[in-house]
């Protein structure tokens, strides 16, 4: 399949919502919570859609205050159809770089403890696991796994035979 990733506006909402309250039901977030976060000026959130749909596919945001050398991920959610296709590789690797981009040293988020797949994924991206909050995710008493990425710098890697 082929997305378009494009930033997230608050015109975004109700295909945004329609995804969150779907995907992580007793513990989505509010519809005037996310509004808030589309809204900020200390957020960047992305959506992907496929070019032929109307609907949106995923979307994933940030915290990033501005000046702040570290950053959160606040949240990520993929379709239950458009997931193990690099979709959320994706967006967490364009949101890494946005955040490098924007002088951002640490990148953190939280992960549920009983989501394997996506805690596999932070920590092939380079994430540490670095705490556990306990009883983080309610109603469902879910530990959080707190993880951290130390953002490397940039790196221009010479093609092969690609003499000036």
């Amino acid at each position: 399949m082929t997305w378009q990733l494009r930033a997230a506006t608050p015109a975004d909402l109700d295909g945004i919502m329609q995804l969150e309250d779907s995907i992580f039901e007793a513990d989505a977030w509010s519809r005037d919570s996310m509004l808030d976060e589309l809204a900020s000026e200390h957020t960047r959130y992305l959506v992907a859609h496929r070019p032929e749909a109307d609907m949106l596919d995923a979307y994933a945001g940030m915290l990033m205050p501005r000046g702040s050398t570290e950053a959160d991920i606040q949240t990520i959610a993929v379709a239950p159809a458009a997931r193990r296709s690099g979709l959320g590789r994706t967006l967490m690797l364009q949101l890494i770089h946005d955040a490098r981009q924007a002088g951002v040293r640490e990148l953190f988020l939280e992960v549920r403890a009983d989501n394997p797949p996506a805690q596999a994924l932070y920590e092939s991206l380079g994430f540490e696991r670095i705490g556990v909050r306990t009883g983080y995710y309610q109603p469902d008493n879910v530990d959080a796994i707190v993880m951290r990425l130390t953002i490397p710098d940039a790196r221009t890697v010479p093609t092969i035979g690609g003499g000036a």
